[in-house]
């Protein structure tokens, strides 16, 4: 007997797709097109700066057509103030039942605890160092240690204030796999399928390396996004990834 394939079985590929859409419909149409292949649909800041709760309905609606209900909704707002207001944020966003909401691990051990009592059943996810920045960037920013001994060192912290996801890029999975506790869901943004233009990104990697280093769940975007054919671009991803 064969394995399901991620469209016609239960199995879905370990993919976010950044639903970054130029309006609702466009968003709409993008979860549809997707959701029978990938496991997780992102909604970030520049659709909900626009389109607030919405956009997740949306969202939600686009792969209920496409036969994914229960999606998983990667909210990634990547909140960064003071405890109570980070904890008033997270509770704004409630009644959307999001999988992961994201806040900057930099914003240290109270906000992020603020942020995980505020919604136990949301997985925290600690985003450690944009995928943007590069060490020099780093050094530009006055942080002691280069990008990997921050991303542990915050990572770490993260955890035990509550979070249960952290996101970082590729190149740090592999060490904080073996330094964080397995039921820890590693997020990485900043994986580039075979062929694929790294645009801003600067700490990158393929789907294929990143899971084998100890990822469970890929953010794509534009590669996919950008297509076409949305559904065939991320089959494509999908096959990369092994399923």
């Amino acid at each position: 007997m064969t394995s399901p394939t991620p469209e016609s079985g239960s199995e879905k590929a370990p993919i976010a797709v950044a639903l970054d859409a130029p309006d609702l419909d466009s968003l709409r149409t993008w979860s549809s097109a997707v959701a029978p292949v990938v496991s997780c649909l992102k909604v970030g800041l520049e659709a909900f700066c626009r389109d607030g709760h919405v956009s997740v309905v949306q969202a939600r609606l686009g792969a209920t057509e496409a036969g994914n209900p229960d999606i998983d909704i990667f909210l990634d707002l990547k909140l960064h103030d003071i405890p109570a207001t980070v904890r008033g944020a997270a509770r704004a966003v409630a009644p959307l039942e999001p999988t992961y909401l994201t806040v900057h691990a930099a914003g240290g051990p109270a906000m992020i605890e603020a942020a995980a009592t505020a919604l136990p059943a949301t997985r925290i996810a600690a985003v450690t160092v944009l995928t943007s920045l590069d060490a020099q960037n780093v050094v530009e920013l006055g942080i002691q240690g280069d990008p990997q001994e921050i991303v542990e060192r915050w990572a770490r912290m993260a955890v035990d204030s509550g979070a249960g996801a952290i996101v970082c890029s590729p190149k740090e999975v592999a060490s904080l796999r073996g330094a964080l506790p397995n039921d820890v869901k590693l997020i990485t943004p900043g994986v580039r399928p075979s062929g694929a233009d790294a645009h801003d990104q600067r700490r990158s990697a393929s789907p294929r390396q990143a899971l084998h280093d100890g990822a469970d769940l890929l953010v794509v975007g534009r590669p996919i996004t950008q297509q076409q054919d949305l559904r065939a671009a991320a089959r494509g991803i999908a096959q990369e990834c092994g399923r």
